[in-house]
């Protein structure tokens, strides 16, 4: 009789890891967001993403990836993902999340105050550092209804002007075009006017005089040829066009810790592989920018550039001051 239920004990245990290694190893489908072509930066980091985790878990996940806003645009999907029984799991979205904090201070508006990078160099140290974690995992904690996997970047951001900068005074009076608090408050700072212009009708505005200046990573500052109508580049790196990936939190919670580590791992290739891209195409449309005539302005010393906006930015890091300059520290 003893030996019947330890018979029946080890096949209940056999049975057990059999239904546990079953569920691991089933099959799932996760359809992710991207609201930019699959051409650009962030579509070929989605599909070094999207084919990585296919090849760590052998096919058992796979990621179906809609491009050029075929799921809706970032409003629109990021309400989707927030939302119980999402229908998308995954989206490539902003790393400031103040906008979808629902009034809540996150962590994750530090990241956007001006010139708190001093490198592109700077930020992938933060990018793959304990603090980044931290930040990533707010939201999830906060009960958002989402997590962030990693965090990648489109370049630092730069002024572009149709007349010669060279100083922050020169941004006083000037028609400056924003998008968003932050970059009115810095442009209120520097003393400039804030002028609120749609993405897709900024070159007319050069071309009118409705804009005088404008900011963009080099890269985009070439792809839609602004350097034709604003052909003055101050590299002065008032922010990082700062990007996150995002899963869905019941989504997160229905993964077996195997499928979470294979999404971690797969996010940190997909990280790395951005930061090659990106520093390709940088290189690139600089040596592009130059030869077609560009006037690049290199500023020495970031220091007045920093004081303009001093107000600002110690208010907008009162939210955690030490964990701030942690990030700061960083880059020293």
């Amino acid at each position: 009789m003893k030996k019947s239920l330890s018979v029946l004990g080890a096949v209940l245990i056999a049975t057990s890891l059999f239904i546990g290694c079953k569920k691991e190893e089933k099959e799932i489908t996760l359809v992710m967001a991207e609201v930019n072509p699959s051409d650009t930066v962030s579509g070929r980091m989605d599909t070094a993403f999207k084919e990585k985790v296919e090849e760590l878990s052998n096919g058992k996940i796979k990621i179906d990836l809609y491009f050029s806003g075929v799921l809706g645009d970032e409003k629109q999907v990021m309400a989707i993902m927030m939302a119980p029984d999402s229908n998308i799991q995954l989206t490539r979205g902003p790393a400031n999340l103040s906008s979808y904090s629902g009034g809540k201070q996150v962590k994750s508006s530090l990241i956007s105050i001006p010139y708190t990078f001093s490198s592109d160099e700077h930020f992938w140290k933060f990018a793959n550092s304990d603090l980044a974690e931290e930040i990533l995992n707010e939201p999830y904690e906060l009960g958002l209804g989402i997590k962030g996997l990693f965090y990648a970047q489109e370049g630092l951001r730069h002024y572009f002007s149709n007349q010669e900068i060279k100083t922050v005074e020169d941004l006083k009076g000037k028609k400056m075009r924003v998008s968003g608090q932050v970059l009115k408050a810095l442009a209120d700072s520097f003393g400039s006017q804030s002028v609120e212009v749609k993405f897709t009708d900024l070159y007319a505005s050069f071309q009118t005089g409705a804009v005088e200046v404008a900011e963009q990573p080099i890269s985009n500052y070439l792809s839609n040829s602004f350097n034709q109508v604003a052909p003055y580049l101050v590299l002065d790196g008032h922010m990082i066009g700062a990007i996150s990936v995002m899963v869905n939190s019941e989504c997160w919670d229905s993964l077996t810790p195997k499928q979470q580590d294979i999404l971690t791992e797969a996010g940190k290739y997909a990280s790395d592989f951005c930061r090659q891209i990106m520093d390709e195409a940088n290189e690139l449309a600089m040596v592009i920018l130059k030869s077609e005539g560009v006037q690049v302005t290199e500023i020495q010393d970031i220091r007045p550039w920093q004081d303009a906006c001093s107000q600002m930015r110690k208010e907008a890091a009162s939210i955690d001051s030490e964990l701030y300059q942690k990030i700061l520290d960083l880059g020293k």
